[in-house]
């Protein structure tokens, strides 16, 4: 049997994204495992989920200046033997040393059908106060192949969700 891919998640918030794909990649059978939680800042929620799961974390703020922010992530999913890198609720831009590391391995979860309601500043609510306003009647999720541009890269999957009326963000 071959071993399980060692996945990192990048996180922002609260890390719903996170416990869902922990989760998902619980057991000896599985072919994924959530290994490491690299976190833009201290005190989410995230790390919380990681923690009591067991699972090594790290704090790596994207706003350290260029080269020290993306040598710190690079180290971190090496000292952990990284195979997939999947950004979930992951607020900035992955620097393009780090993308182009994993290039085809890293995948971000948006929560709207791209190209839709994308781009630098659209996540979470934002996303959805959105959608809401712009009266479309379907909306839903997108997984796509992270690349040096917000929300641009390769859709993978989408699952669309229909927008009720009444419905709020």
């Amino acid at each position: 049997m071959n071993e399980p891919v060692r996945v990192a998640v990048l996180a922002s918030g609260g890390g719903s994204n996170l416990q869902a794909l922990i989760d998902r990649f619980r057991g000896d059978a599985s072919p994924a495992r959530v290994e490491l939680v690299i976190a833009s800042r201290a005190g989410i929620a995230a790390l919380q989920r990681a923690e009591r799961a067991g699972i090594a974390s790290n704090v790596v703020d994207p706003r350290e200046h260029g080269d020290r922010h993306a040598a710190r992530l690079l180290a971190a999913l090496e000292e952990h033997r990284i195979g997939m890198v999947v950004l979930a609720g992951y607020l900035s831009l992955v620097p393009a040393e780090v993308v182009e590391r994993y290039r085809g391995r890293m995948l971000n979860i948006h929560p709207a059908l791209l190209p839709a309601f994308g781009g630098r500043g659209m996540y979470g609510m934002r996303v959805h106060r959105a959608v809401i306003g712009s009266g479309v009647r379907v909306s839903g999720a997108t997984v796509h192949r992270v690349d040096d541009r917000y929300d641009e890269g390769e859709i993978v999957a989408q699952c669309p969700v229909p927008v009720l009326r009444g419905d709020t963000p």
